[in-house]
């Protein structure tokens, strides 16, 4: 198939999951064609079958604001006619599915679209008074629409009303990028200094000074460290929290990396204090890479790891810290949970399996 795939080019999990797919589709055989208004972060160079077009936004005095929604359906139109692409697939809904909808428009009404829903399109975006309309307007458009858990397949329906199917389709991982290497867990090191990793992209919703005020309980009783990695708005306030209760010189933030592959297995543990997590990408990459999670009980978190790792309440950092405390404390019960963890990753969110599925709708839709 000849596929056209349209994402945010940043670093949340749409990005990620879009770019990894487009690469995963290629090296099946498809053609792929990847257009997003920047060159997306986990894009690599090299890959037969796959193109990037970049969606150019011309800023004119008269617009307060470019766009981009408009730039984005004409350089969707372009591809088609240049590509003979059968099919868009669109990540996230605004203005993604908009602008597809406004291409198929401008083309006659014969271009095919699948729109896949990540989560804060939804439950943040799409709900806006200026937003939910279109929003709810593009969903029905659709020829698919997707979500990444069931979590966010009721909340669409709930909020939106939508009377079409939304297929579920779970994020996925490449197990054989993310996954354990010989660095040993804290009970088989001398130091025996337990390492907390929590990756994100450092928006408000993620809630990393809860996660920072977690670790600042943690190291109180057990050697710990706490890797912060990632880049946002929250940053500083997190870095601030840090230092304020007194635990700064134990926390490093790595910023941006393009190595979490390596980074990720040398962690005994993952935290997440998400206040909404609609999937939750880095928890499964953690989990692939054989690290055990413990995560605010929040969205579809738990579709994610099951019984892998442990759930609290959302804005109880006392009880993610003593959650991992238990965990930290117990080489048994962390050994099993590492294993856990990696063996679902594997069995449940391989890159295989839930792209098999994304060729299945595009199959449906395109007869």
């Amino acid at each position: 198939m000849r596929i056209g795939i349209v994402c945010y080019p940043t670093v949340g999990g749409s990005g990620v999951v879009a770019t990894e797919m487009a690469m995963a589709l290629a090296a099946r055989g498809h053609e792929l064609h990847l257009l997003s208004y920047d060159r997306p972060s986990r894009l690599r160079g090299g890959i037969p079958g796959l193109r990037f077009h970049e969606v150019a936004v011309t800023a004119y005095p008269l617009f307060r604001y470019p766009p981009y929604d408009l730039a984005l359906a004409t350089r969707m139109l372009e591809v088609r006619e240049e590509a003979k692409v059968d099919l868009f697939h669109v990540h996230y809904a605004i203005p993604h599915a908009v602008s597809a909808f406004l291409a198929r428009s401008m083309c006659g009404g014969s271009l095919k679209f699948v729109t896949t829903l990540h989560g804060t399109d939804i439950t943040v975006v799409g709900s806006d008074r200026a937003y939910l309309r279109p929003t709810r307007f593009a969903l029905e458009q659709s020829d698919a629409v997707t979500a990444v858990s069931q979590h966010l397949a009721d909340e669409t329906h709930l909020m939106f009303g939508v009377k079409k199917h939304v297929d579920v389709v779970h994020n996925f991982v490449d197990t054989e990028r993310f996954k354990p290497t010989d660095h040993k867990p804290w009970h088989q090191r001398e130091d025996g200094e337990r390492i907390i990793v929590h990756a994100s992209n450092f928006r408000p919703v993620k809630r990393v000074a809860d996660v920072v005020r977690a670790f600042a309980s943690i190291q109180k009783q057990i050697p710990a460290r706490l890797l912060l990695l990632g880049d946002g708005p929250d940053r500083e306030h997190a870095l601030a929290v840090a230092a304020d209760l007194g635990c700064k010189h134990r926390v490093e933030h790595l910023g941006m990396r393009d190595d979490l592959e390596q980074v990720l297995p040398t962690a005994d543990l993952f935290l997440s204090a998400s206040q909404t997590e609609s999937f939750g990408l880095s928890i499964l990459e953690a989990m692939s890479c054989g690290v055990p999670c413990v995560s605010t009980a929040v969205g579809g978190v738990s579709e994610v790891i099951g019984d892998t790792g442990t759930l609290v309440p959302f804005s109880e950092p006392e009880m993610m810290a003593n959650a991992a405390i238990e965990l930290l404390s117990n080489p048994e019960l962390h050994t099993s949970q590492s294993i856990a963890a990696r063996k679902r990753a594997i069995e449940c969110f391989s890159t295989d399996r839930i792209v098999s599925q994304y060729e299945s709708i595009y199959k449906r839709v395109l007869s």
